[in-house]
């Protein structure tokens, strides 16, 4: 009995191990927020810079919109207050230092943040999405776009940033304002060759213990473009503010744009990307 007793638990002993569940770290959430870009993500800079003169109303609050733009909704979800949130986006930057009527360009958004930045908060997530303007009403080509990007996103990186959702263009030759024009497929191709070098680039910085993302807004606005009641749209091809009262079911608010329920599309869809590839990539890592 005793002999049959010591298997038993010896047995035990050996399995014990394998038995065993095996517990990942606990994930930290994300505790900050911070936003560099262009129109598409200024909620206000613009605005206060100009003393409310732009964008003025029908915009909203000084957004270039009709409502919240994506990376508040992307805060609402990752349930930050708006203390713990820094946006330095500014309407017509460009990737470079100096955008249209020289507002800073990401890479000045980037030095000025860093200035007073010794060491980055490593839960903090950080955006960065620009591009459009390069192109739309600048002469950069995707080479010089994209070095700018890296050189803002090398930087970040340097002082210690670990979580960073980076988004991609749209079809620049698709939007209201630009589909009609002679230098639509120009700007189609501007887009996809900016986005391909983008991956490339992303792709190297990838090293352990960082988790970082490419938000594909090329293939959400194609699918929006080719299927708009996948998300609920009617029309996706004209600028809402200047044909109808109710944009709730637009995709663009005017000619570049997209419209409030657009952007809570975006916003949802980033908070999705951002719990599945950098929250929960970084309980793997």
């Amino acid at each position: 009995m005793w002999l049959i007793l010591a298997f038993f638990l010896s047995a035990i002993a050996v399995t014990l191990p394998v038995m065993l569940p095996q517990f990942q770290r606990a994930v930290q959430p994300i505790d900050r927020l911070y936003v560099f870009g262009d129109s598409l993500s200024d909620v206000g800079n613009v605005f206060r810079a100009t003393n409310g003169a732009v964008p003025a109303p029908p915009y909203y609050q000084g957004r270039h919109s009709n409502g919240k733009v994506w990376v508040e909704e992307l805060a609402d979800k990752l349930n930050l207050s708006a203390d713990r949130v820094g946006n330095f986006a500014w309407g017509g930057a460009t990737t470079g230092e100096v955008g249209m009527n020289q507002v800073p360009g990401i890479l000045a958004q980037v030095q000025a943040f860093l200035k007073n930045q010794p060491r980055l908060n490593p839960q903090a997530l950080f955006v960065v999405w620009a591009g459009s303007n390069d192109y739309l009403f600048s002469t950069e080509t995707p080479t010089v776009s994209i070095d700018n990007l890296n050189e803002s996103l090398q930087l970040l990186l340097n002082q210690g940033a670990k979580r960073l959702l980076v988004a991609n263009l749209p079809d620049l030759g698709k939007l209201p304002a630009t589909r009609q024009q002679e230098n639509a497929q120009k700007l189609t191709n501007f887009a996809i060759a900016y986005n391909q070098a983008l991956k490339v680039t992303l792709e190297k910085l990838e090293q352990p213990g960082l988790a970082i993302s490419e938000l594909d807004v090329f293939h959400i606005y194609q699918t929006a473009l080719n299927d708009p009641n996948q998300y609920g749209f009617t029309n996706v091809t004209n600028a809402c503010l200047e044909t109808a009262t109710n944009c709730d079911r637009f995709l663009f608010w005017d000619g570049i744009h997209p419209t409030a329920t657009a952007h809570k599309v975006l916003g949802a869809l980033a908070f999705e990307q951002v719990q599945r590839e950098i929250v929960d990539r970084s309980a793997r890592t």
